[in-house]
């Protein structure tokens, strides 16, 4: 399972958490058992930085965060981190949406730190709908899912919800949510927007599958548009 986490930050100061996350936060949090798997500029507002990191389940997110936010390297640099950012409850727990569809990433590949960012377009688009349905996440799953294979890329993963208690509880996250979250990846977004009118050109998914989900969803998607940072292992 993994964490979506966007934060907001005070006004100019991403690059400097950036900066710090990058060579201060990720190896030191791999240490404790956590997979730090991408960091991201969100190209629609300047004061947000996205990030997410994965465990192996929620006994092992309870033990890893217990480590690193009680440890030497949080007590050093987190007062500095906790001073560029003004919310950064804004999370959702995710886990595969079904056998398959979770991240692929090493972090033996992860760039040293310093690296310039990679010339890449990442997407994260998420769908809300009703907790405790599965229609429309089975209409993500079996509909969209192949249609988003036979037109362009394949996702770098699909995820939904996970619905298991808060293990860490001085970290919120949000509850009471069932969402379907699609993330790709695509050299500029002129191949994503490509994509996208393929996407809706194809007779199944303008006639059934996108109006499927919308009249599923309890609102409309959101995209977020992201950069990676130049030790992203996701890019």
């Amino acid at each position: 399972m993994l964490e979506l986490r966007r934060y907001t930050l005070r006004p100019g100061r991403r690059e400097e958490l950036i900066e710090l996350f990058d060579r201060e936060f990720v190896e030191t949090q791999e240490e404790t058992g956590m997979a730090v798997l991408g960091q991201f500029r969100d190209l629609d507002d300047p004061d947000r930085f996205v990030w997410l990191r994965g465990f192996r389940d929620m006994a092992a997110r309870h033990r890893a965060l217990t480590a690193f936010y009680g440890g030497p390297v949080w007590a050093e640099h987190g007062p500095r981190a906790n001073a560029t950012m003004v919310d950064s409850d804004d999370v959702h727990l995710l886990r595969p949406l079904s056998a398959g569809t979770g991240f692929t990433v090493s972090s033996s590949r992860r760039p040293p730190a310093g690296a310039p960012a990679p010339d890449r377009f990442v997407t994260a688009t998420v769908w809300s709908f009703p907790p405790g349905r599965d229609d429309g996440l089975a209409l993500v799953r079996d509909g969209l899912l192949p249609v988003l294979h036979g037109t362009g890329p394949a996702p770098l993963a699909v995820l939904t919800t996970e619905t298991a208690r808060n293990t860490f509880p001085a970290l919120p996250v949000h509850t009471g949510t069932n969402v379907a979250a699609v993330f790709s990846s695509y050299p500029d977004e002129s191949a994503y927007r490509r994509h996208l009118a393929a996407v809706r050109a194809l007779p199944s998914a303008r006639d059934e599958i996108l109006p499927g989900i919308e009249r599923e969803q309890t609102a409309a998607p959101r995209t977020l548009r992201l950069a990676p940072t130049g030790r992203s292992l996701i890019s």
